[in-house]
């Protein structure tokens, strides 16, 4: 990761622009893809020169309207011009840094036990996963370990099989990861894990280059377990309130379908397999 994190953002945002996305006309022949740099100063009312010096990383402070007039012009939607605002220092930012190992509370953790029919875990903006109930424990047992959302699907080999749609969860995977950037771009967890998915796997680099942001609120997602087979739930993210920067995230299937019954067999494998041997009675 370098340093430059507007001047790659803003950059990345215009190569996925084309001149009728905006309503310009085209002339002349284009050596790389997207706008112009010209092209998104004169849609952001700034100077071409100022815009310039953005993307070079010789200007990193541009006032709000600046940053605002920007987001219009590169067509940002709300997750990815709140993430310019990070980025550019726009917004004040009065959460704690996470740097160091995330804990989850003990009320948290005995409000996500009471959900037995549903997976519950907590996880970190760098997507570490930290604090499973005992269902989501089992839904994630393919892995070895389950440790963090973006290693388990990049590099570990159950990835590919257990999500049925890979390239769409890889997508949003990616998307939920580089909104950290923008929270805490120095985080030395999220260098470290970055450094370590591109140095592995060119299917992260060529998705981490695009710059996407998207955070997680609700989606549905479609599994196939090795041990009850397809399984299609749907997720709700609830933001910490008490610790910035965590997420509960609460999967469920809808009531009385394949996938419910699954779920709860599911639970009774993975209870079956953690209850210790008895000894046969004498």
């Amino acid at each position: 990761m370098d340093d430059n994190h507007l001047g790659d953002f803003l950059r990345a945002r215009r190569a996925g622009l084309r001149p009728e996305d905006v309503g310009m006309a085209s002339y002349g022949a284009r050596r790389v893809a997207g706008l112009r740099r010209e092209e998104v100063a004169v849609l952001a009312g700034v100077n071409a020169d100022y815009y310039t010096r953005l993307e070079q990383g010789r200007e990193r402070n541009p006032s709000p309207q600046v940053v605002d007039a920007l987001s219009r012009a590169l067509r940002l939607d709300a997750d990815a011009r709140a993430h310019l605002y990070r980025l550019a220092g726009a917004t004040p930012n009065d959460q704690p840094s996470v740097h160091a190992a995330e804990r989850v509370s003990p009320s948290l953790r005995q409000l996500m036990d009471g959900y037995p029919n549903t997976p519950a875990f907590v996880m970190s903006r760098t997507l570490d996963l930290l604090a499973l109930n005992a269902l989501a424990d089992a839904l994630y047992a393919p892995f070895e370990p389950a440790d963090n959302l973006a290693r388990m699907t990049f590099l570990d080999a159950a990835g590919r099989n257990f999500y049925t749609d890979w390239d769409r969860a890889a997508q949003a995977t990616v998307a939920n990861l580089r909104e950290a950037t923008g929270f805490d771009p120095d985080n030395p967890r999220l260098r470290e894990l970055v450094r370590t998915l591109t140095e592995h796997s060119a299917d992260f680099t060529r998705l981490w280059n695009t710059h996407t942001v998207r955070g997680k609120t609700q989606d549905a997602k479609h599994f196939l377990h090795p041990d009850v087979g397809p399984l299609t739930l749907t997720y709700q993210a609830f933001d910490v309130r008490e610790a910035p920067g965590q997420q509960l995230v609460i999967y469920h299937a809808e009531p009385g379908s394949l996938s419910a019954q699954s779920l709860n067999l599911l639970g009774s494998i993975h209870a079956t397999r953690r209850r210790p041997a008895t000894r046969p009675h004498r």
